[in-house]
């Protein structure tokens, strides 16, 4: 749109163009052509409808509007225009006045279109969002901020603060939403998806319809707490009929889905797993296919109020098909083995089963008994009586299992009551000669728990219940607070049982006797209808915590009897000295004398705290037999397990010590030492092997004599056996080591040690042959060979070279190693060659002095022979 310019020369002042005909002429004409073209566009503009159902549609209206209004509103505001209105003014033309007004309705008009468009643009976003946005989370976002927004408009715009501007803004988004809804519920799409998606589709656009309307009357809200005088009080009617009824038709839908979900996914599934006919499982799978295919094939659009009327039909089918034919399939199928609720019995489940069934149906013939049209068509009559056979049937069968259920009630229950409380795996007479003992177990029959339970959800369905089944019913809690008080004081027994070993066992066989005698009247006497069930219970539980007080009294003796042979157990009765002065170790005499006086010092300890059990066991007689004796017949097989004890510690402690010097013995860590000496005419060890094999035999029997200081109890008791007289001179005293001297162990060990000392005491002298080589330095007889080396009167090299010989050894032996370790022995052979040097170089010097001698006899034969010459 541009407007015509004029064609004359407008150069020049206002006044003086104005008294100009020919220009005032031509200007005339000019604004009689722009006054004829803002008409029409202003025309154009105000006829103009928004090309589409929804709110974009609104506003790309007005921002057209605006976009052509400004347009020819800046042409107006051009100099060379200003100018020709300020002739014909000034010429006082009388085309002037229509031209204002033009040019008024203009400005009017602009100004709102673009009041229009600037407050509509703040909507843009949330309507493009409502429109194509993806999920129901922008949506559900969307429609607070977009009422929100409106919400603004109303107050702050010109235009749109009126009912006529704001209502068909409104009704265009709710018709946006509508249509959001309806594509999201495509029905030709929405039956070939699985029914999880469908329904949730569904729910997405029911959600989305419903929160348009709570929003709106929210924001009504807010604008009267604005403060604003002008209220949103528009037609409800014409916002939201269309909405509401698009709601219910998402509730039909979702019902839909919903009942073939259920039949799939709840009664399918059970009948698969316990009917006997699978055919008929495919029969019922078909019936509701057959039920929903409809739905598939509608003609018309549901959510079409137009068509509401054709709906209803097709719902109203759905539900006489659902509520009938469906429900009586799944009674056939399920009679034997109905499906319970939770928490249900099997007879009271199953009746409530039935009649749900049967209430499934039920709202069906009455809304035909409602509308006497329908149950008069052929279809209604066709449903009534389909009704009444299946009704009928449920009946039967609600009748059958209650009054069965009644029968075997009034037979099983007093029977079940006459059931004693407990039941004993033995007899509780017999004498108690091992751990085993007697295990009690509760004897509430789960029946019974089953029948209160039937009593109560029958009394629930209004059916009438065997007075005995109603009392005991009513005794429910008792009887669940009498079977909780006996598990916990059986658990509590038979962990105490457990707890005693055999000896405890047979020392306290008194007490449990006792117990027992008082629990035997809960599986000999009292039953579930006696009346001393309470008593019972306190009466036990009370004997149960006396005598477990006194297992426990028992048992921290024990404990502490326990701890002191767990300490003579783990003595080291081989305590050897530690080398003070580096090389310098003891010698075996030394070596041995330490071991026995450190074990002395053991030994003293030891029985220290052997000689604390007997008053120990006698404290424990105390609280058993009353008695502090010592030699209570009640305690006669405790004394004895616990003396069998003592020998069993006992025999540990000896085989344990003899294992540590034998390991001593075979470690290559040298602990005692001795010496390799020349003992004319032989090498030998100082001491020699059997002295020292001698100690380590006399070790292992101190090591046994130990137990000896352990004296032994008189038969019965634990009072230690005094010394016997045997002969005038001869005491014996009966302890341990008689015992643990014959154990197989202990003589193991000690025949083990033994070889292996020998074993190394051999090798040691196997060491000593290489000094052997030697021998000929002492066994020869010295002037014997050296009279026969001066007879031969050998020349100086013959003496040259048995002088270089013995110089030799004594060289030797000076390079030959001094200490020689083997196991636990250091062998020092300092001595050993000391003496060897020693006597070559004796031999050293009596070579000399032969030598001398010979020499000096020949110098006197030849000073002699030159005197006579």
């Amino acid at each position: 749109l541009k407007l015509e310019m004029p064609t004359v020369n407008l150069d020049g002042e206002v006044t003086v163009l104005a008294t100009v005909p020919e220009v005032v002429q031509s200007l005339k004409s000019c604004a009689v052509t722009w006054q004829k073209l803002i008409s029409r566009v202003l025309e154009e503009q105000l006829k103009k409808v928004p090309q589409g159902n929804g709110p974009l549609a609104e506003i790309d209206l007005w921002r057209e509007k605006n976009a052509t209004l400004s347009a020819l509103t800046e042409q107006i505001k051009l100099p060379e225009v200003q100018k020709v209105l300020e002739i014909l003014q000034e010429a006082g033309s009388e085309c002037t006045g229509d031209l204002q007004i033009v040019l008024s309705d203009l400005k009017k008009h602009h100004m709102e279109a673009q009041d229009n468009a600037k407050f509509l643009s703040t909507l843009e976003r949330h309507v493009k969002n409502l429109s194509s946005g993806p999920g129901t989370e922008v949506i559900s976002n969307t429609i607070p901020s977009l009422l929100n927004a409106l919400r603004m408009v109303w107050i702050m715009s010109r235009h749109y603060d009126k009912d006529e501007r704001m209502v068909p803004l409104l009704e265009r988004i709710s018709w946006e939403i509508s249509a959001r809804a309806r594509r999201v519920v495509d029905l030709q799409t929405l039956f070939k998806q699985n029914i999880p998606a469908a329904k949730m589709k569904i729910t997405e656009a029911k959600s989305t319809l419903e929160q348009w309307k709570k929003c709106y009357f929210t924001t009504c809200i807010q604008v009267e707490e604005s403060g604003s005088e002008r209220y949103w009080k528009f037609d409800v009617k014409s916002l939201f009929e269309k909405t509401d009824y698009m709601v219910s038709i998402c509730e039909d839908l979702h019902d839909i889905f919903q009942v073939t979900e259920e039949l799939y996914n709840i009664f399918i599934p059970e009948l698969i797993t316990v009917t006997e006919n699978p055919k008929g499982v495919d029969e019922l799978r078909r019936e509701v296919n057959i039920v929903i295919s409809p739905m598939e094939d509608l003609t018309f659009d549901p959510f079409s109020m137009e068509r509401a009327q054709d709906w209803g039909f097709v719902m109203e089918e759905f539900r006489e098909d659902v509520s009938v034919k469906i429900v009586r399939q799944i009674f056939v199928q399920n009679l034997k083995d109905p499906p319970l609720y939770k928490n249900h019995p099997p007879v009271a489940g199953a009746i409530s089963w039935s009649r749900s069934l049967f209430h499934r149906i039920k709202h069906t013939i009455i809304r035909f008994q409602e509308e006497e049209e329908l149950l008069a068509t052929e279809r209604g009559k066709e449903v009534k009586q389909i009704y009444l056979q299946v009704a009928k049937k449920m009946k039967e069968y609600e009748d059958q299992k209650y009054h069965q259920w009644r029968e075997r009630t009034e037979q099983t229950l007093p029977l079940l009551l006459k059931d004693t409380l407990l039941t004993a795996n033995s007899a509780t007479e017999e004498p108690v000669t091992t751990k085993k003992s007697v295990c009690f177990t509760l004897n509430f029959s789960p029946e019974i728990q089953e029948i209160i339970i039937e009593t109560k959800y029958m009394e629930q369905l209004g059916l009438p219940v065997p007075e005995m089944a109603r009392y005991v019913a009513l005794q429910e809690d008792k009887y669940l607070r009498y079977t909780s008080k006996l598990k916990a004081m059986l658990d509590r027994y038979h962990k105490l049982m457990e707890m005693m070993n055999e000896a405890e066992t047979k020392l306290l066989d008194d007490y449990i006797r006792e117990l027992w005698k008082i629990m035997r009247a809960g599986h000999k006497r009292l039953t579930w209808k006696s009346v001393g069930i309470g008593e019972f219970i306190v009466q036990c539980t009370q004997t149960i915590g006396k005598f477990e007080l006194l297992v426990h009294q028992i048992h921290n003796i024990s404990e502490n009897i326990s701890s002191k042979l767990r300490s003579i157990e783990s003595t080291n009765l081989f305590k050897f000295p530690h080398s003070k002065n580096g090389d310098k170790l003891p010698g075996p005499k030394e070596f041995f004398d330490y071991v026995k006086c450190e074990q002395a010092k053991d030994v003293e300890h030891m029985v220290r705290k052997y000689s604390a059990i007997p008053q120990l066991l006698i404290e424990v007689e105390g609280r058993v037999a009353n008695t502090n004796s010592g030699k209570s017949p009640k305690l006669a097989s405790y004394y004895a397990y616990w003396e069998n004890r003592i020998y069993q510690v006992l025999t540990q402690l000896i085989v344990k010590n003899l294992q540590a010097f034998n390991a001593a013995v075979l470690a290559n860590v040298p602990l005692v030492q001795i010496e390799a000496v020349l003992s004319v005419p032989e090498i030998t060890l100082q001491p020699n092997a059997a002295e020292i094999g001698k100690m380590a035999v006399q070790y292992i029997q101190d090591c046994v004599e130990v137990t000896k200081h352990f004296v032994r109890w008189m038969h019965g008791t634990c009072i230690e056996c005094p010394p016997q007289h045997v002969q005038a001179d001869e005491v014996v005293t009966f302890s341990f080591y008689s015992d643990v001297l014959q154990s197989p162990l202990i003589i193991e060990q000690a025949v083990l040690i033994t070889q292996n000392v020998h074993k190394l005491l051999a090798s040691l002298n196997k060491c000593l042959n290489q000094w052997k080589r030697y021998d000929l330095l002492w066994k020869s007889d010295r002037s014997t060979v050296l009279d026969r080396l001066a007879a031969e009167k050998p020349s100086c090299v013959i003496f040259d070279e048995h002088l270089q010989f013995y110089m030799k050894v004594a060289q030797e032996v000076t390079q030959q190693p001094l200490i020689k370790d083997e196991q636990f022995i250091r062998l020092q052979l300092a001595s050993l060659a000391s003496a060897v040097q020693e006597n070559a170089k004796s031999w050293v010097m009596s070579l000399g002095k032969l030598l001398n001698e010979l020499v000096r006899e020949e110098l006197v034969s030849l000073q002699d022979e030159i005197q006579v010459g």
